[in-house]
């Protein structure tokens, strides 16, 4: 009887650290700071087994790239603020809710809201591995290697230190992927498809700064003459990385899994997604109220826009429950001017503007 007692309650530990460890994400990187390797101190505590939301694949990287992880936190970071810009109008605003899951439950249903934000975040990674590489942080690798392009003139130069895009993407596919490749659900079954949904994301994510990486050039010559140029591998702006994604998240796929394990369009009549496109397999949650059991935080509190038509506009965004009109002061400087030399002398001017927030 007490060693049945002990097989149950093992059992149960075992489930509970399982929902746990799903439960908590890679993205808690950006929001937990992490110490660079100059900064450990001797005998304490391995950095990797301190960092929340790893998997056991992704701690295993950790031991092995330690000097990644605070990169892999920047990416994160990055990915989370371009998230926020670009549903800052919608009735889903990419909120963080906390220091462990950051999205909340939310991400549990595979939305297309969590399809970009897995996107986003999969691309912010290969952002800042591939820029810390040019800049030498990382001692497995330099700049970029990428070859010469066939159509750079021959009299340009092609060297300089370019963003290291391979590498970049290479360690963010390994890292961010682990996470979902070590998951072993039956096939066809519900959670299988979500795998799939997330690894989908995820390459869609890095594919859009792999691809979006162009050439960039610097001139030389006596008095700036640009009779010589040398050119290298330059990252996008990371904004234009998230319009991309934006773009791919109205477009977004509604997919189902097969018995074979595969996932296939609800509705074959639309095109086949490409490894550059997002996919979803759920319906999106009702944002407009405050819902625990889906993590929705409702609309409730938010500013809207009275004049305004689309997604920001106070009908749309308080899903038409009205909204309340207040006055706030605000204070701008105004009235600049240049004075020699060498600076820029300013006013403060108050301005009182109306203001509305959803009931």
């Amino acid at each position: 009887m007490p060693s049945l007692l002990l097989l149950f309650t093992a059992a149960l530990l075992s489930s509970w650290v399982q929902l746990l460890t799903d439960a908590n994400s890679w993205w808690s990187l950006a929001l937990n700071p992490v110490q660079r390797p100059e900064m450990f101190i001797i005998g304490a505590q391995p950095v990797c087994s301190q960092l929340p939301g790893l998997s056991p694949g992704q701690r295993k990287l950790c031991q092995l790239y330690q000097e990644h992880m605070a990169y892999i936190g920047e990416g994160a970071k990055t990915g989370i603020k371009e998230c926020q810009h670009q549903f800052r109008q919608r009735r889903w605003n990419c909120s963080t809710v906390d220091n462990v899951s950051v999205f909340g439950r939310v991400m549990q249903i595979g939305s297309r809201e969590t399809a970009f934000t897995y996107a986003v975040s999969a691309a912010g990674v290969v952002n800042a591995i591939s820029r810390a590489c040019r800049e030498g942080e990382l001692s497995t690798c330099g700049c970029s290697r990428t070859a010469r392009p066939k159509d750079l003139p021959r009299d340009w130069l092609w060297g300089g230190c370019g963003d290291n895009v391979e590498y970049g993407y290479r360690f963010a596919k390994e890292f961010v992927d682990a996470r979902e490749r070590e998951k072993n659900f039956a096939k066809g079954s519900e959670e299988q498809g979500r795998v799939l949904m997330n690894l989908q994301n995820n390459e869609a994510g890095r594919r859009a700064v792999y691809k979006m990486a162009d050439v960039a050039c610097k001139c030389h010559g006596v008095s700036g003459s640009c009779s010589l140029k040398t050119c290298w591998l330059q990252l996008a702006e990371f904004r234009k990385v998230g319009d991309r994604l934006k773009e791919k998240y109205d477009s977004a796929a509604a997919m189902r899994v097969t018995r074979k394990g595969r996932l296939e369009l609800v509705n074959s009549r639309f095109t086949q997604p490409t490894p550059e496109d997002l996919v979803y397999v759920d319906p999106s949650p009702d944002y407009c109220l405050r819902n625990e059991s889906t993590g929705s935080l409702g609309t409730q509190g938010r500013l809207c826009n009275k004049t305004s038509e689309g997604m920001d506009g106070c009908e749309l965004m308080c899903c038409g429950r009205g909204y309340n009109q207040f006055k706030s002061v605000q204070v701008e400087r105004c009235h600049c001017k240049f004075h020699w030399c060498c600076f820029v002398k300013c006013k403060k001017c108050t301005e009182i503007v109306d203001q509305y927030i959803c009931k």
